[in-house]
């Protein structure tokens, strides 16, 4: 199950999330600094994000386990940093539509994967679909620094902001092509 360095750092990613929660509800003992202790662990998380695969692959390593848990962790961190956003007042009025575009999508795609596993059909991350990813999670980040990140570059929150709409269109393009592809395989559709 853990038995691997992939796997340790994908469960690693999950444990990550209340880290970075912890770190912005500590404003009022570490000031400024809570800000950039949840990016560090964010970003730590986005590196566990990439080297876990990367790592399985090398090391032929790869598992059920880590096939399984590594979708979900990435669900789960931007689920919640997302939610910490909404809650912490980052995100707030039509900026919370995108991030309910995003939850949406990811809901979506995690339901058709499901299916089509079962009818044995692959549903591949397309390029578009990575570059939707990079758009996010770079926007989480941005957002996530918060009144510190605007310290350093004042317009950081405008651009977590755009990029995070960005990554939002990306969703519904993506998600749409996915949803075709399933839709393709749906029952009705024989």
């Amino acid at each position: 199950m853990i038995k691997n360095l992939p796997n340790i750092l994908t469960v690693m990613r999950v444990v990550l999330i209340p880290a970075i929660y912890l770190s912005l509800i500590s404003v009022p003992l570490l000031g400024i600094w809570s800000y950039w202790l949840a990016v560090v662990f964010y970003t730590v998380a986005g590196i566990t994000d990439f080297f876990d695969g990367w790592l399985a692959r090398k090391l032929n390593v790869q598992s059920g386990f880590g096939r399984m848990l590594d979708p979900i962790a990435d669900k789960l961190m931007v689920a919640a940093v997302l939610i910490m956003l909404v809650e912490n007042g980052t995100l707030q009025g039509l900026h919370m539509l995108a991030a309910m575009i995003i939850l949406s999508r990811e809901i979506l795609v995690s339901g058709l994967r499901e299916y089509l596993i079962e009818l044995r059909v692959g549903l591949p991350v397309s390029n578009l679909a990575k570059i939707k990813t990079t758009s996010q999670m770079v926007a989480l980040g941005v957002l996530l620094s918060g009144p510190a990140g605007a310290l350093v570059w004042g317009i950081a929150p405008q651009i977590g902001l755009g990029l995070l709409w960005i990554a939002a269109l990306l969703t519904i393009y993506t998600g749409y092509d996915y949803l075709r592809i399933g839709v393709r395989h749906a029952p009705w559709s024989d």
